[in-house]
């Protein structure tokens, strides 16, 4: 199945990132047939500067490995929180079937060869007990968790692993966003966009002391299940060789 990749691009160290994603795409998986979107902030009141990529030898290189650099502006975060790139540039994206990448990442074998259902949106399961940090005398995971998906409108007994044991990290559905993927990038980027404003605006009293910063898009992606059905999203993926 062709799908389309997206990445963010921006001045700075982002700049360089992107060129090496696009040469090493291109490098290692000739064969892939999808559009690469390079996901471009633009100048706003949410930035102090210019966060476009400048005409340079990067964005040159970029074009040249037929990267389409697709502008998107931020309306809810910026240069405060730019990790919240990754939510409003899925706005830039067209329909179908996609995969978001962070853009330190270096493509090393063939796309094409992958077997991905993008019916069972997805992301990142590589990831740590970083967040939330249970205090003391309370609230402990449960009743994190479960009010943060309660507000979604969700319920946290769907989303456990009864692998693990009651108040241990793993129990709970929690998602690196370092990669995600949908078959509808514009339902995704509602979900994901919701949630985050939700937990960044109006915290629920059980997280209000939780540091948000970096995790916030982490910590959404969980959320952002919610308007697919439990069974429809995906905690185990499978990506393999196709056949």
């Amino acid at each position: 199945m062709t799908f389309n990749i997206l990445i963010v691009g921006q001045k700075g160290r982002l700049q360089h990132e992107a060129a090496l994603f696009a040469a090493s795409l291109r490098h290692n998986a000739p064969n892939w047939s999808g559009r690469l979107i390079v996901a471009e902030p633009q100048p706003g009141p949410l930035w102090p500067d210019d966060p476009r990529i400048p005409d340079s030898a990067q964005r040159n290189l970029l074009q040249s490995l037929d990267a389409e650099i697709a502008p998107f502006e931020n309306r809810h975060f910026g240069s405060a929180y730019s990790y919240g790139n990754k939510i409003e540039a899925l706005a830039a994206m067209p329909a179908g079937p996609f995969v978001f990448f962070d853009t330190d990442t270096v493509i090393t074998a063939e796309l094409a060869d992958i077997v991905i259902d993008f019916t069972r949106p997805s992301a990142s399961m590589k990831r740590e007990g970083t967040w939330p940090q249970v205090d003391l005398y309370g609230p402990n995971f449960n009743d994190m968790w479960g009010v943060l998906h309660e507000r979604r409108g969700g319920r946290l007994a769907d989303t456990l692993d009864t692998r693990w044991p009651d108040n241990h990290w793993r129990r709970y559905l929690y998602f690196n966003a370092g990669w995600f993927l949908g078959d509808d990038p514009q339902a995704f980027y509602r979900a994901f966009r919701d949630a985050a404003l939700m937990i960044r605006d109006d915290p629920p009293d059980e997280i209000v002391t939780q540091e948000l910063d970096p995790w916030l898009d982490q910590r959404v992606a969980s959320s952002t299940r919610r308007p697919f059905s439990p069974q429809a999203f995906a905690t185990t993926h499978r990506i393999g060789p196709a056949g």
